[in-house]
């Protein structure tokens, strides 16, 4: 697919220049242990009074208290993206559209998510985020089918489809696995091999180890098969290779654990894991913000690329993650502790 792009391109001095500014207007650290002291109502008032702003006020009308954060995140998150595909020509939009295909097969996966479980349509709408190449009105009409096959014909035409074309209901997890799958192997594809688009090559595929990571986490906690943790994988990453895959697919809890002193990550992951550990919360946490560091580390080595566009979007979608989880956190009276083990900051 990268041949399919112009190279060369002349366009990103000025994407790069307008995401710095737009990467000014993220929350400063400091804003997040404010948010921490505040209740539900004193953060709207705040989100009111910032970027956000705009999102708030169209949806008061509509929703209040944790809902109207919930739908203005949402919506802000959105309006944020389809700007960086308005501003953006040629190479620089081709590669932030395959990028934020992202959201396509998160919004997939929660329609399907959503028929699985019964949920009303406007429940599923509430979850969906309209900034990849689905638009909102098609992930409406999508989301109000009544059947599994009506949905696999709306996106017969997509990219997606060979990952559905087979699913007759029940069980999504091998679904969702063929979607990530689907997604890292065209975003993979999507980037050619000059000076700055192999850093890019390397970003992604670091975003593919980190989640294969949590993925080995999350199975060898739970004891599952090797076969079916190796499904759950994706291909592609920076070190950890097919066969590294295999083998710590085996390898017992102990071993496994072992195994990982032998890559980079372990020096970022090493004081938040031990063989007795109940939580995989801290070193979720902590790859998450291995993810954000490594992002600004390298757009700082290609300034003029794709590189600081990536960084600036996983950015805002950290400051998202981030209020949501301080909003929810709230709502459900968690300690502030344990809200603050969530954020990546």
């Amino acid at each position: 697919m990268a041949f399919l792009i112009k190279r060369g391109s002349k366009k990103y001095p000025y994407i790069t220049a307008r995401v710095r500014a737009m990467k000014s207007k993220l929350m400063p650290r400091e804003v997040y242990p404010k948010l921490m002291n505040m209740d539900i109502p004193e953060i709207t008032r705040l989100m009111g009074e910032s970027e956000y702003k705009q999102d708030v006020d169209e949806l008061a009308q509509k929703y209040s208290g944790l809902d109207l954060l919930e739908h203005a995140l949402n919506q802000n998150l959105a309006r944020t993206y389809r700007k960086l595909l308005r501003i953006s020509k040629d190479e620089p939009n081709y590669l932030i559209t395959e990028y934020l295909r992202h959201w396509d097969i998160w919004n997939i996966k929660t329609i399907l998510r959503g028929k699985y479980y019964g949920a009303p349509a406007q429940e599923i709408m509430d979850a969906v985020v309209a900034a990849g190449q689905l638009g909102y009105r098609q992930i409406t009409s999508i989301a109000n089918m009544e059947s599994i096959e009506d949905i696999k014909s709306a996106l017969a035409n997509s990219p997606y489809y060979s990952a559905i074309a087979d699913y007759e209901g029940g069980e999504l997890s091998t679904i969702e696995n063929e979607l990530d799958k689907i997604y890292y192997s065209r975003l993979l594809a999507s980037i050619g091999k000059s000076k700055g688009e192999k850093l890019s090559l390397k970003f992604i595929m670091t975003e593919i180890d980190l989640k294969n990571l949590k993925t080995l986490f999350r199975t060898k906690k739970a004891g599952l098969d090797k076969d079916v943790i190796l499904e759950l994988l994706i291909p592609g990453g920076m070190e950890l290779k097919s066969r590294d895959l295999k083998k710590m697919s085996s390898l017992s809890w102990s071993d496994f654990l072992k195994r990982l002193e032998d890559y980079s990550y372990w020096s970022a992951i090493s004081e938040v894991v031990s063989e007795d550990m109940t939580s995989l919360m801290d070193v979720e946490a902590v790859l998450d913000k291995y993810a954000i560091e490594y992002a600004s580390k390298v757009s700082h080595y290609y300034p003029i690329s794709i590189l600081p566009i990536y960084d600036y979007m996983l950015r805002k979608n950290n400051e998202i993650n981030s209020i949501r989880t301080i909003v929810r956190g709230k709502k459900v009276n968690l300690p502030d502790e344990i809200i603050r083990k969530h954020l990546v900051m």
